[in-house]
């Protein structure tokens, strides 16, 4: 009998944050690294909400808290879903949690029995598969293709549906392409759903306010509210409101759901940090005008990045429609040599030969599902994109 249980034995560590610690530990002995790994913006969290939390610590605020959340942040994340997607959650529909990731597991854990599919578009944030795994389910792992602009079509998501299919996990814009639907898109997706009634969504709207070029984004339920009954809406203020620290998540649910994941939670880390929570309130309830000047920098760092990438031999780069990443091709390198003789086989061999040659960080695509390609993150100074950028086509020119 092993200490570690055949469960865990299932699942991997996390990529990112494994491509993201080597980088760390590079800079630390001394190497010149630049880090485009971590799916996190450099900017820093905006006073006013910095000052909600100290306000709160101030008054006290610093016990234990209702297993689920506040009932001000409730009401906060009920009136976000109203002013924003035109949904109507009530608080007793509402859960919070520590970051998304957290709510995610914990809606995934409450409802998953062995032998439940979950259907999974690839290329897909890490942790969605080995979460359904630790659940005791099976991932499906349905491709969305390249020339689909990496966003499932109705056909394939039809295919994928079985008398086992418990979940459908959506993510708009996406991590790793960016890759944004329209609102038409998620209606011809929503359409089949309609037709499976056994078959749950999970969307994770998590770079809802990351959107460029004047795309305009939409979430399922708000393109079809008959789905709003089995569906759960996710959301958290880690990536619009740069409080990944912060760790608060939330969704919109049926009240039974809430109530098993309020239940889960209470079993497992209970409330999330008071402080937090409190600063949530103001940041969804506070002047949202900052997200512009950011929005409009994260713009101008992606539209350098496709640039300099198409510009490396053996690269191809979509210009993707939100989040902040982009998902590159590296087709043209595989099979060529660094200078050392070093072949690249695959996406990973680039990453790890790109690291070690220049200094340049990134994750490869078989993390997320789909090869040869990698993840940049461009959440980072516009300085430090232009030299890794540089570097990678230096990389890239130097293969034969």
């Amino acid at each position: 009998m092993g200490l570690v249980s055949r469960t865990l034995e299932r699942v991997k560590p996390s990529p990112t944050m494994a491509i993201t610690n080597k980088a760390r530990e590079m800079k630390a002995a001394g190497f010149d690294v630049i880090g485009l790994g971590a799916g996190e913006p450099d900017f820093d969290t905006p006073d006013n909400i910095k000052q909600a939390a100290i306000e709160a610590i101030k008054r006290g605020e610093t016990k234990y808290t209702a297993v689920d959340g506040i009932p001000e942040l409730k009401q906060a994340i009920s009136e976000k879903f109203a002013r924003e997607n035109g949904l109507d959650y009530k608080p007793n529909e509402i859960t919070v949690g520590s970051g998304g990731k957290h709510v995610l597991y914990n809606a995934l854990l409450a409802t998953l029995d062995p032998g439940d599919e979950v259907i999974i578009p690839s290329p897909y944030w890490v942790s969605y598969p080995d979460i359904v795994l630790l659940a005791g389910a099976e991932p499906v792992i349905v491709e969305a293709k390249l020339e689909d602009g990496f966003k499932l079509t109705p056909e394939a998501l039809e295919k994928a549906i079985t008398p086992k299919t418990k979940w459908f996990i959506f993510n708009s814009p996406s991590n790793p392409t960016g890759a944004a639907y329209t609102r038409d898109e998620i209606k011809a997706l929503t359409d089949v759903l309609l037709r499976h009634e056994r078959v749950w969504v999970l969307t994770d709207d998590i770079y809802e306010h990351l959107v460029y070029d004047g795309f305009e984004f939409s979430t399922p339920v708000q393109v079809e509210p008959k789905l709003k009954e089995r569906a759960l809406t996710l959301n958290g203020v880690s990536k619009a409101y740069s409080m990944t620290g912060w760790r608060i998540g939330y969704a919109g649910a049926p009240a039974e759901l809430i109530k098993a994941i309020g239940k889960l939670q209470s079993q497992s880390t209970s409330n999330p940090c008071s402080i937090s929570q409190w600063a949530a309130v103001e940041a969804l309830r506070g002047p949202q005008d900052f997200l512009k000047d950011w929005v409009k920098s994260f713009q101008e760092r992606r539209d350098l990045v496709v640039s300099m990438l198409n510009q490396a031999n053996g690269l191809s780069c979509p210009t993707p429609e939100g989040a902040f990443y982009v998902y590159p091709s590296c087709q043209g390198c595989i099979g060529k040599k660094t200078p050392k003789g070093e072949v690249i086989n695959n996406d990973a061999d680039f990453a790890t030969l790109l690291l070690q040659e220049e200094g340049v960080a990134v994750v490869h695509g078989e993390a997320f599902g789909l090869s040869p390609f990698f993840r940049i993150s461009y959440a980072t100074g516009i300085d430090a994109l232009e030299e890794a950028c540089r570097r990678i086509q230096r990389f890239c020119a130097s293969l034969s």
